[in-house]
């Protein structure tokens, strides 16, 4: 197939068109350096502008603060889940965990490991993760409150956070980070693997209040202290500085073509409600998502029988659909609809699937 597909992936997900032009058109030549952006030098003045000017639109739409930090790292979420607990603990303080699918029970799991005092407040193990709890106890005692925002799996997501003033908020946002705008003053920490909503796989954006940078225990190894990259502008060591780029002009595209995150929210719930009002209005396909706690990023959904899936992935994918399958540890099917899936690919996947329903059903 040499034309472009709709990319439903979950992650590595879909790029903006335009942002891949724009790589693809600097590729050889960064801005007249005579060398590609994968060569330039992490210290140089042409990557200290990509960094730089990451950090400041990451800022401006999110609308942080000075007391919130952005950082580069690398390890993607899964490290987080280690480190979030090993920086920001609070000596013997509980750490409260709200369990909503497998990302958060892995984030549980590595706080665990460690011997932290580790309580999960509130879980929908109870009904296999298909909503959202909404009655989470907020403890002013607890170091922090640790929530995954979206969860990709499961295709569930939190319309609003907890409320919690006296305790920091942990987020692991990589699923739904600038989809939507909300309050970051609540967060001690947001981190993000950038591969599915802020840029290629390699690279992942951690925010962090600088309140919360004076908990890092002195003691641990250099590279695993938020410290270290707070201090260097996550120039410690060499940055994954084509990922940063490829971010930087993800986070361009949100800001100067879409016109913003209430924008880009617009659209979004746009997509979200035409996928999710077909699946109310007929009986082939089934949500698989309580209605409340439904995510805008994640749509899981299944057919009358796993043949008919398997055939409907399939015929998909050569109809110019792909990436429908659902997680392997699920089985089902999914469209992730993240920023950069157009309201196009939506619609042609309604289509597709009426098509395939009046075939099959």
């Amino acid at each position: 197939m040499s034309h472009r597909i709709y990319n439903f992936n979950p992650g590595p997900a879909a790029l903006p068109l335009p942002v891949l032009e724009q790589a693809q058109g600097e590729l050889l030549n960064y801005r007249g350096s005579g060398m590609s952006i994968l060569e330039v030098s992490h210290r140089s003045a042409w990557f200290d502008e990509v960094l730089n000017d990451a950090v400041a639109r990451t800022k401006r739409l999110l609308g942080l603060d000075e007391r919130f930090r952005v950082l580069f790292m690398q390890g993607g979420a899964s490290l987080q889940f280690c480190l979030a607990p090993m920086n920001l603990s609070a000596g013997d303080k509980p750490l409260d965990y709200v369990d909503t699918g497998t990302w958060s029970t892995k984030a549980i799991k590595e706080a665990r490991i460690q011997g932290k005092n580790v309580r999960v407040i509130a879980s929908s193990e109870d009904r296999n993760y298909t909503y959202i709890p909404t009655d989470i106890p907020v403890d002013e005692e607890a170091a922090f409150l640790h929530i995954t925002s979206n969860n990709t799996i499961r295709g569930t997501q939190f319309r609003e956070f907890p409320k919690a003033e006296k305790v920091p908020l942990i987020s692991d946002m990589s699923s739904d980070i600038f989809s939507r705008r909300f309050d970051p003053s609540p967060f001690g920490l947001i981190y993000a693997g950038a591969q599915k909503n802020a840029g290629p796989a390699g690279v992942t954006l951690v925010i962090v209040r600088e309140d919360m940078l004076e908990r890092v225990p002195a003691e641990l190894p250099t590279m695993l202290k938020y410290t270290t990259y707070a201090e260097k502008n996550s120039l410690y060591n060499t940055p994954p500085a084509f990922a940063i780029y490829i971010t930087g002009l993800v986070l361009k595209w949100l800001e100067e073509e879409i016109g913003g995150l209430e924008r880009m929210e617009e659209i979004n719930r746009r997509k979200a409600e035409l996928l999710y009002g077909y699946l109310d209005a007929q009986d082939f396909y089934r949500g698989t998502a309580e209605p409340a706690s439904r995510s805008w990023m994640n749509v899981t959904f299944r057919l009358p029988s796993e043949e008919l899936e398997k055939a409907f992935i399939e015929e998909a994918q050569r109809n110019g659909l792909g990436g429908l399958k659902g997680h392997r540890s699920v089985g089902g099917c999914r469209a992730s609809i993240y920023n950069a899936m157009p309201l196009e690919g939506v619609e042609a996947l309604v289509n597709w699937m009426k098509d395939f329903a009046a075939k099959n059903g």
